[in-house]
């Protein structure tokens, strides 16, 4: 077991798509269920009382979440081992606690006032149907030009495309809006500036319905006001609530790293660099390499030509050190969705969106979650 902040963590249990309600509390202390009623208001929950395992047939197996009190350890101890139980506790230096865990099969130990925030979280988190996080890619370019934000968005329309729930984020507050270049930009929805006052937790749900809806995708991206800065603390409240939602976010990031950008850098799984095929991009892509790899571990490289004599994709990985993604491909007349043409990726048997098909299948079974 690890302790962290008061609290004895194993992996949350999966948990099936949709509302699956509030959790099961178990105690007679009047206390402790005054908190735990309270947590649970935080967390937008109802939750089932009883004072030792329920009568009724299923409801102590079914329950999302079970939070044990302390008090009535002893009354679960022969109650059906399930996962997601926490046993709840006060008192900091009583060592027995660990025992009475083991006991009633506890996945966690949390002591109360210390583990409060994570609890909301992880009430929250079971009211909402969380299972497993999304699949988070960032796409960011070598160099200014290189394509980066038309890939993000070719790999957001192909996610989407494949059934998949799918955000793109626009993490670029300089570079337009992705909105723009998906022809959505009078769409209506929110754009960062709304969620520059967000602070803690930001439910996924509301999260996605307020935001704009383009080519079966959820777009998050800047409007056409006056610059406003999002403090990396909205960054992440926003991100880790996109990511509860599961299936797959895209992140099209810009290429200087400050706070905000290195929250985003610490919650994706894979970061894709699009590197054009020239010596000068190269360099300046090692750069920014060497700037993304310091918080990211897993940075691969995208290339795209054409090609003077001597450089291909291959050599271009070599040169960064980077595992090879492939090659971009070209896709001729490519143009805004509002001027009568496709998306970036909107094509299904483009050469773009085969790409894009091609790198969400590795990808997932990467993942595991294929």
């Amino acid at each position: 077991m690890e302790t962290v902040a008061g609290i004895v963590t194993h992996d949350p249990p999966p948990a099936a798509g949709g509302r699956q309600g509030g959790p099961l509390i178990v105690t007679e202390d009047t206390e402790l269920l005054d908190d735990l009623l309270r947590l649970c208001a935080a967390a937008g929950a109802t939750p089932e009382v009883h004072h030792g395992v329920p009568e009724r047939r299923g409801s102590w197996e079914a329950a999302p979440l079970v939070l044990v009190g302390d008090d009535a350890a002893r009354r679960v101890r022969g109650a059906v081992r399930r996962r997601g139980v926490v046993l709840v506790g006060r008192d900091q230096d009583d060592s027995g606690v660990w025992r009475r865990a083991v006991e009633i099969g506890a996945e966690h130990v949390l002591m109360l006032p210390d583990g409060e925030q994570w609890l909301v979280d992880r009430i929250a988190d079971v009211a909402e149907g969380v299972g497993r996080p999304a699949l988070t890619v960032g796409v960011i370019g070598g160099r200014g030009g290189a394509g980066a934000s038309t890939l993000a968005c070719a790999l957001a329309v192909t996610s989407a495309r494949e059934g998949l729930r799918t955000l793109l984020v626009d993490a670029d507050p300089l570079g337009g809006g992705l909105d723009v270049l998906l022809g959505g930009e009078t769409a209506d929805g929110l754009r960062w500036p709304a969620f520059a006052s967000s602070r803690g937790r930001v439910g996924g749900g509301a999260l996605e319905e307020s935001l704009p809806e383009l080519h079966s995708l959820r777009v998050l991206s800047w409007d056409r006001g006056d610059r406003i800065a999002v403090p990396p603390q909205a960054v992440r409240a926003v991100l880790a609530a996109a990511r509860r939602r599961g299936g797959t976010v895209v992140v099209d990031l810009p290429r200087r790293i400050d706070d905000g950008v290195a929250e985003v850098l610490t919650q994706l799984d894979v970061g894709v660099l699009v590197v054009p095929a020239e010596l000068r991009a190269v360099a300046a892509a090692g750069r920014v390499a060497s700037a993304v790899g310091m918080v990211l571990r897993d940075l691969r490289v995208a290339v795209r030509g054409p090609y003077p004599p001597g450089l291909d994709e291959r050599e271009v990985a070599r040169l960064l050190g980077l595992p090879l993604v492939g090659e971009v491909p070209v896709e001729p007349g490519l143009l805004r969705p509002d001027q009568g043409t496709a998306p970036p990726g909107g094509v299904p048997r483009g050469p773009l969106a085969r790409f894009c098909k091609g790198f969400w299948e590795r990808a997932l079974v990467e993942a595991g979650a294929a």
